[in-house]
């Protein structure tokens, strides 16, 4: 796997490959709309020089939200290069805090984020719920058909 920083020449699958997996390039996370989460800085991760995943982010006075993490070739490590590449851009910027938010249904990534040292620090009930009026395209059900009301914050402690 090999990560490199997102560039203009990647928005057009970027925006195809968060549309996939979030159902149209609108976020929405806490109640903030990111409303083309497509055009956010970040990392793409390739495989044998084939886009398979990106990781994006929002930073706001030293802080950062990991507002997207997407891949599209599962099992083979581009999730986790894609979270350690932005840990370490994260701490070669000085971040002083690095979160991201995930539904309550999506068990396999929150695998993933622990294993790699994310803490949970926040579960906020029904909070996709009260989203839905901000982003209708959310569908009732999400993965392992669990229904997608709320909202699980982590931090990876920098």
């Amino acid at each position: 796997m090999q990560v490199r920083r997102a560039t203009q020449d990647d928005r057009a699958w970027i925006a195809e490959v968060v549309v996939g997996a979030f159902a149209s390039t609108r976020v929405v996370s806490r109640g903030r709309v990111h409303d083309d989460a497509a055009m956010l800085d970040g990392f793409v991760v390739e495989n044998d020089g084939r886009s398979v995943g990106c990781a994006l982010w929002q930073e706001v006075d030293g802080d950062a939200e990991l507002v997207v993490i997407v891949t599209t070739y599962r099992g083979a490590g581009a999730g986790t290069a894609l979270l350690d590449a932005v840990v370490d851009h994260a701490r070669a910027h000085g971040w002083k805090r690095l979160w991201l938010i995930t539904t309550n249904d999506n068990t396999d990534a929150l695998r993933l984020y622990q294993r790699a040292g994310w803490d949970w620090v926040g579960w906020h009930r029904d909070a996709v719920t009260e989203a839905r009026p901000l982003k209708p395209e959310l569908p009732a059900n999400g993965a392992h058909g669990i229904a997608i009301r709320h909202e699980i914050e982590l931090e990876y402690p920098l």
